[in-house]
């Protein structure tokens, strides 16, 4: 079965969001291109990690001699994004992200996949049970000054949740919290 790939080359618009309060929040990568919109959900750790690691590939861009393209150090005003996301329908939760660089295009490459129960046969086929929806992928191309504004979003939207308390390190809800520590 062939597998459905959502692929944005040149997005008008990459974000990581959230729905919901502090502590119960829903993390959704979204993705559009004119008209077309992804929003896929991710985990708090895959967000944050993603961040982290699109800025090791441009920090490593940088050091490299010859290197002939112009990667941004900082984020690009022009650039910021912190609207809201958009409607959200989600696509699938993801499992897998992996990252890239294309040099033919100067974009960081990210491709997540669902989570699925399928196995994989010997042949690196996936399995999909009878009745299920066929595999599926997100493939979005990021200019690299649109991927430093992507990082910047995400650690912001990464580090708004819960405040951590400064005796135990856990979060704190809003509604109280019971310290494991004997300094309190």
């Amino acid at each position: 079965m062939a597998t459905r790939v959502h692929e944005f080359d040149w997005p008008d618009r990459v974000v990581v969001g959230t729905l919901g309060l502090p502590g119960a929040r829903t993390f959704y990568l979204q993705v559009r291109a004119g008209t077309q919109i992804i929003s896929i959900a991710l985990e708090k750790q895959q967000s944050a990690l993603l961040a982290e690691k699109i800025d090791e590939i441009l920090d490593q861009l940088i050091t490299i001699d010859g290197n002939p393209f112009s990667v941004p150090t900082n984020t690009p005003v022009e650039l910021v994004d912190n609207d809201q996301l958009e409607v959200v329908q989600e696509q699938f939760r993801t499992g897998a992200v992996g990252l890239g660089w294309d040099p033919t295009t100067a974009q960081i490459v990210m491709e997540a996949y669902p989570i699925t129960d399928a196995d994989a046969d010997g042949n690196g086929e996936w399995l999909v049970e009878e009745g299920t929806d066929e595999p599926e992928m997100l493939r979005v191309r990021i200019p690299v000054g649109s991927a430093r504004a992507f990082t910047k979003r995400t650690r912001e939207i990464v580090g708004a949740g819960r405040p951590i308390c400064p005796f135990c390190g856990y979060p704190m809800d809003a509604d109280g919290h019971n310290c494991p520590s004997p300094e309190v």
